[in-house]
């Protein structure tokens, strides 16, 4: 940061805590107190006295509780703050908030029409295993083909999972669903889906799951009945670039996105610019009538109310608040707290609680309505916010976006990731350090909101999104990053 910026930045009026916006020596005095030791980039310190088990505020919400005194000036970490999470909650309904209005962005971009309506950000060729052991093979005819036809098309890519055999039940079931979300991705022009023949996850099983208007750009592919498979997947993959290539981009509305919402590798700067970036991108994609997934629920918990609170109706708090409870039962029935969380890369870049980072987190959700709830493995298909069932790993939770219909993925992080996945994914850095020392893994810089204000970071954040999704290449797609994760919650046989 440059020395323009204030060293303390103390975020809502109610706060007892503000964030160091560059590394600060003991003795800085800012707002008011001066600090008693050094404290890194995107830590806290505190604005006034805290005893013992007293609330501290972030965010204008609580973040935790001190779990020794604190004097003002102090840094406050995990050494003197900790969670005060509990488990299952009840949730009062009746809340609901009505978000400002905002003008939609006028914005085109340069998209593909498809028979179904939708529009897709890529024509590509998708090749989806139904378990692990041909997931290799996948890559390889993937491979084989790019070399074949060039440029005729956006992409030829292969998927490679671990899973699809040894499953039963629910876990089984969320295997098919994720990979049937992925093949009515509409990013994807044509689908091989390849099997082996033995396994769990049975071909015609598989496609009993795909929306039916997606099948007919489907072939399919069992490896065990086929002399000489590689060669037999080849030409089918030769008929779906056929399919695909007269494809032409056309100029699209914004409503036609569909985006999902991640963060990943947050720091402390997470919460104060690249999140309330996304959030109000959400806000203009909403209004435009444009779909905004977001998902990772762990990362909701301590900030849940802010989504349920905007809730359009008595069926959808149900579902969310429902949603929430189901993740933090399944965290219990494990043995392992709800607040199991932030990690160490979170810890290392100034986040303390799970609070504080949900609170971070939610921010991507702008305040957009909560217009539908949807399992793992579910479409989006409403106007406004969807949340979306899947826990908070990155490559887990970004392949649940892409199968809930995202054509893109905007991905913040305060750390920094190369891992791309099967949409487009747009890596915003919190912090203008990262930026600059990683711009092959990074799209846009935020911290341009701290420099010059939200209104051009946003108009040039917009700009952005609009090049990639007509087609320029984000950095995980120029490297080659593309991968997928399925959600193992079960048993192994």
């Amino acid at each position: 940061m440059t020395s323009t910026f204030p060293a303390l930045l103390r975020i809502h009026d109610a706060d007892t805590v503000a964030v160091a916006l560059a590394p600060l020596a003991a003795g800085t005095s800012a707002l008011g107190v001066t600090l008693a030791h050094a404290v890194p980039q995107g830590h806290k310190v505190a604005l006034v006295a805290h005893v013992e088990g007293a609330r501290v505020t972030k965010y204008g919400q609580p973040i935790g509780r001190a779990t020794s005194t604190i004097a003002p000036g102090d840094h406050v970490h995990s050494h003197n703050l900790g969670t005060a999470l509990v488990g299952e909650l009840s949730y009062a309904p009746g809340r609901a908030t009505t978000a400002e209005s905002v003008s939609p962005a006028q914005v085109t971009w340069q998209g593909y029409r498809r028979a179904d309506g939708r529009a897709a950000t890529r024509n590509e060729v998708w090749i989806l295993p139904t378990v692990g052991c041909v997931g290799l093979t996948a890559e390889m005819v993937a491979s084989a083909a790019r070399d074949r036809h060039g440029p005729a098309i956006d992409g030829i890519y292969g998927f490679t999972h671990p899973h699809g055999c040894s499953q039963l039940g629910d876990d089984l079931s969320g295997t098919r669903a994720l990979l049937a979300g992925l093949a009515a991705n509409p990013n994807a022009a044509g689908v091989l889906l390849l099997g082996l023949g033995c396994e769990s996850n049975q071909l015609d099983a598989l496609v009993e799951c795909i929306p039916e208007a997606a099948r007919s750009k489907l072939r399919i592919l069992s490896s065990q009945s086929a002399g000489d498979e590689l060669a037999m997947a080849g030409a089918l993959i030769d008929e779906l670039v056929e399919q695909a290539s007269p494809a032409r981009r056309e100029a699209l509305a914004l409503a036609e996105l569909a985006v999902g919402m991640k963060c990943g590798g947050s720091d402390g700067f997470s919460g104060l610019t690249a999140n309330p970036l996304l959030g109000r991108f959400t806000d203009s994609l909403a209004a435009a009538g444009g779909r905004a997934i977001l998902t990772e629920i762990p990362e909701i918990f301590g900030a849940e109310q802010a989504l349920l609170d905007r809730a359009v109706d008595a069926p959808v708090f149900a579902s969310a608040a429902g949603l929430v409870n189901r993740f933090k039962r399944y965290y219990l029935d494990q043995g392992l707290p709800v607040s199991e969380n932030p990690s160490p890369g979170n810890l290392a870049g100034g986040i303390t609680t799970l609070e504080e980072k949900s609170l971070g987190a939610v921010q991507k959700g702008g305040n957009a309505p909560l217009v539908d709830v949807v399992d793992y493995g579910g479409q989006a298909t409403k106007a406004g916010l969807t949340l979306l069932e899947a826990p908070g790993n990155d490559a887990v939770s970004s392949s649940a976006l892409a199968a809930a219909g995202a054509t893109m993925v905007l991905f913040t992080t305060g750390r920094g990731t190369p891992l791309g996945f099967p949409v487009p994914t747009m890596k915003v850095a919190s912090n203008r350090e990262l930026a600059e020392a990683k711009p092959h893994w990074i799209d846009f810089d935020a911290s341009q909101a701290l420099r010059e204000g939200n209104e051009e970071a946003d108009k040039a954040f917009l700009e952005r999104i609009a090049a990639i999704a007509s087609g320029e290449k984000c950095a995980a797609e120029r490297a080659g990053q593309r991968a997928i994760a399925i959600w193992k919650r079960g048993v192994t046989l």
